[in-house]
C-alpha cells in the first residue's frame, strides 16, 4: 500500500489502497488537504507533489482548466483529480486563520 505524507500536516504519514484519490484520502484520514467542491471545479485543493509524481495518475482537463503549464510541470496537482500508485509527499498552502483561502487559482482563461 502506498505510503502518503501530509507535509503541511506535520509530515503526517498514512497507508492508502494502490488508486486512492489524494483528496479523499485526506479526508478520511485528516491529511488537512483543504477543499470545498472536490470535483475539480474551485481548485481549493491544490497541492505540490513534491515526491513521487511518477506515483500518481495522469493529469486531467479539469487540472489543466485551473493550473498554468509552469504548475503543472512543478509537480502541482488537484488533489480530488489526482489518483495514487506508490508513495507520494504533498505539501499545500494554508488559508488564513479565521478566513478564506490565500489561494484562490486563476483559470488561464483569466490569467
Amino acid at each position: 500500500m502506498p505510503d502518503i505524507t501530509f507535509i503541511t500536516n506535520g509530515g503526517k504519514v498514512i497507508s492508502a489502497p494502490e488508486d486512492s484519490n489524494l483528496l479523499r484520502i485526506s479526508l478520511r484520514e485528516k491529511g488537512g488537504i483543504p477543499f470545498k467542491c472536490g470535483g475539480g471545479l474551485c481548485g481549493t485543493c491544490k497541492c505540490l507533489v513534491e515526491e513521487g509524481r511518477e506515483n500518481t495518475d495522469a493529469v486531467k482537463k479539469k487540472e489543466e482548466k485551473l493550473l498554468s503549464a509552469e504548475e503543472l510541470e512543478q509537480g502541482y496537482r488537484l488533489a480530488c483529480q489526482t489518483f495514487l500508485k506508490g508513495d507520494v509527499k504533498v505539501s499545500w498552502e494554508e488559508a488564513p486563520k479565521g478566513g478564506t483561502s490565500a489561494r484562490q487559482v486563476q483559470s488561464k482563461a483569466e490569467a
